[in-house]
């Protein structure tokens, strides 16, 4: 079978790679010159099961309001945004309720859960290097009442396959010696020992290098322009280096899904998030973070990455704007600044930025829509390196018209469709 898989991030190599190792012919359509040039370049770098928390939650509605006059908000609205925004964000509303929070969290759960079993599992196949980390992930609590409201579902996430535990300002230290000189400073945190770090653009790189070994072809600084349909099956895809003809196509395009989708009468739920991050190498004796870590207080991840830390963090609602703004990186300087005082070179910023394909209730969506041929393998939002060999497995199976080993509720478009 020819499979055309359009997007060449993490989630569109992954894909490719699980339907070449299931015996398809595939196809990788990418504007870049290179795969993981957008998204996938510089996340933070977390594997982050324990923070797949929806957006969408009965606090958010405030966080955006309070955000217009607020600067330095993680998550803010920009009022230019607004005109592009309505129908995405009437859904989003929709889904802030404390019942649709829980049940889109254990949804995306359910996906990362599987993904870091599967990508793990490919590591060790492929002996692929990207600065990973298994040691788990810290989420530091700087207040008391938040640490307490936060370890009051950790009976009901352990009930899903998420097991957490609770610890002091001192067993965290424990757990990363990093933070003993900053304890003080915290009320303590959970800690998900299933969680980890890497370098996604590091392992996507390798991982097209794998596929290409397979037989993969990438047909890089190739954009997608549009998808042709006659009836319920897509025809073509035409790029600027010229047209793709496929049996079946995988979109994998994050942000840019909605836009060649509408022409087709598919409205996608996905609306573009930007997000930043900055990386800093280690200072040589310096206290340096040994793991993943997520200050919740001032919403900035934290990933060791080698002989470098990456902070990350904003989640800034203000269209299709991909220019790096300098002032969005002060929280997370400061954070560095706050947490890590000698054990990383600020005098060595690496800045980025990107847009994250974010879904009103938070999970991506999978499988097939109006188009028999057409598998949705987008809308990954903030996790998508979590996500990616999860849903590129599902993504394979369902091509070969294989029941995929986790359930797809929640996961598809049905009933999401703006």
């Amino acid at each position: 079978m020819r499979v055309a898989v359009l997007g060449g991030g993490v989630v569109g190599v992954a894909a490719a790679w699980y339907l070449a190792k299931a015996g398809a012919e595939v196809t990788v359509v990418e504007r870049n010159d290179q795969a993981a040039a957008e998204c996938s370049f510089a996340p933070t770098g977390q594997l982050a099961p324990g923070h797949c928390g929806a957006w969408a939650s009965p606090r958010a509605p405030g966080i955006l309001l309070r955000s217009l006059l607020d600067s330095d908000a993680a998550l803010r609205l920009r009022l230019h945004a607004l005109p592009g925004l309505w129908r995405w964000g009437l859904a989003f509303l929709r889904e802030c309720t404390e019942e649709r929070y829980r049940r889109n969290s254990l949804i995306k759960l359910r996906l990362c859960l599987d993904s870091v079993a599967s990508l793990r599992q490919l590591r060790t196949e492929l002996d692929i290097r990207y600065d990973h980390n298994d040691n788990g992930a810290l989420f530091l609590h700087r207040d008391p009442a938040h640490l307490e409201s936060a370890a009051r579902d950790i009976d009901a996430l352990a009930a899903h396959g998420l097991k957490l535990e609770v610890h002091d300002a001192a067993g965290a230290a424990r757990i990363d010696p990093s933070l003993a000189p900053v304890a003080g400073k915290l009320a303590g945190a959970l800690y998900s020992p299933v969680d980890g770090s890497g370098d996604c653009a590091a392992f996507t790189r390798a991982l097209a290098g794998h596929s290409a070994a397979l037989g993969v072809a990438f047909r890089y600084g190739s954009a997608v322009e549009r998808i042709e349909a006659e009836g319920d099956r897509i025809t073509r895809v035409v790029t600027s280096s010229g047209p793709v003809d496929a049996e079946a196509y995988v979109l994998s395009l994050g942000v840019e899904s909605p836009r060649l989708m509408g022409p087709l009468g598919v409205h996608l739920p996905i609306y573009p998030v930007k997000g930043y991050s900055v990386t800093f190498p280690v200072r040589p004796g310096g206290a340096a973070p040994r793991m993943a870590l997520v200050d919740e207080h001032n919403l900035v991840g934290i990933a060791r990455l080698g002989d470098r830390v990456r902070f990350a963090g904003k989640a800034v609602f203000t269209g299709y704007d991909t220019r790096i703004v300098p002032e969005m990186f002060g929280g997370m300087r400061k954070v560095a600044r706050d947490l890590f005082p000698d054990g990383i070179d600020e005098s060595k910023p690496s800045y980025w930025a990107c847009l994250r394909p974010m879904t009103p209730d938070g999970p991506p969506i999978l499988g097939i829509g109006r188009h028999k041929n057409l598998f949705f393998n987008t809308g990954h939002g903030h996790v998508g390196w979590t996500m990616a060999c999860g849903s590129g497995r599902a993504i394979a199976d369902m091509v070969f018209e294989k029941k995929p080993s986790i359930d797809l509720d929640g996961l598809t478009l049905a009933g999401r469709e703006l």
